[in-house]
Parts: structure tokens; sequence; C-alpha cells
């Protein structure tokens, strides 16, 4: 069974920048397309970010683009989420979450494509 635990949330002012973990295990790593999710308080769990197995494919929701990065790791079974110029709006948990799936990144972006996910972490954006 897949496993997901994430790291590297917390608290930072506007224009600061975190960079979240997830490592994958019971799985094969190479097979999944990986995603960053998110959910406010009150609000759906909304997309931000996936990456194929193809390292290079990646794709973005329009509100983070420019400003968030998704890699991935293979030797490391990791997926990252480089946030920089955070704003108020980022603050949410974070969830990584992983699909067997051979399509291209923007093709992979709805929460019900993925069936492994993680607990989340916390990220708070201080104006």
């Amino acid at each position: 069974q897949v496993r997901l635990v994430e790291s590297g949330g917390g608290l930072v002012q506007a224009g600061g920048s975190l960079r979240l973990s997830c490592v994958l295990s019971g799985g094969t790593f190479w097979r999944y397309v990986m995603a960053w999710f998110r959910q406010a308080p009150g609000k759906e769990r909304d997309f931000v970010a996936t990456i194929s197995r193809n390292p290079g494919n990646t794709a973005y929701a329009d509100s983070v683009k420019g400003r968030f990065t998704i890699s991935r790791d293979s030797a490391k079974n990791a997926v990252y989420l480089q946030m920089n110029g955070l704003k108020p709006e980022d603050t949410a948990v974070y969830y990584c979450a992983a699909a067997d799936d051979f399509r291209p990144a923007h093709l992979v972006t709805e929460t019900n494509k993925f069936d492994s996910w993680g607990q989340g972490t916390q990220v708070t954006v201080s104006s």
C-alpha cells in the first residue's frame, strides 16, 4: 500500500519562501504522477501542481504559476514544491497525492484521479 508523508510546512511572512517535501513508500515511484493540492478552511481541495512520470512535464494552477515549482527525485522517492513569493491567500493545508498514471501532467489535475494521499502539512502566510 502506498504511503505518502509530507513535511516542510510552517508560518512565513508574505513574500517569503517554503519548500514542501513528500516521500512515497510502498509503491514503485516512477509509475506515479505526483501532485500537490491545497485546502483552505471552509473551501474545497484545489489543484496546485502536478508532475508526470517524465520529470520535465509539469502543470500548475494559474494562481501559482511563476511562483511555485514542482520537482521529483527518483533516487529519494520524493516530490517537492518550492513556493516563492508567498501570499496570504496561499494559506492552506497542502496535500501530496499520487496516481499510477501514464498521462501527461495537464491531464491529471483532478482530485478523483488520485487514489493515494498524504496527511497534509499546514502552510500559513502572514500579511
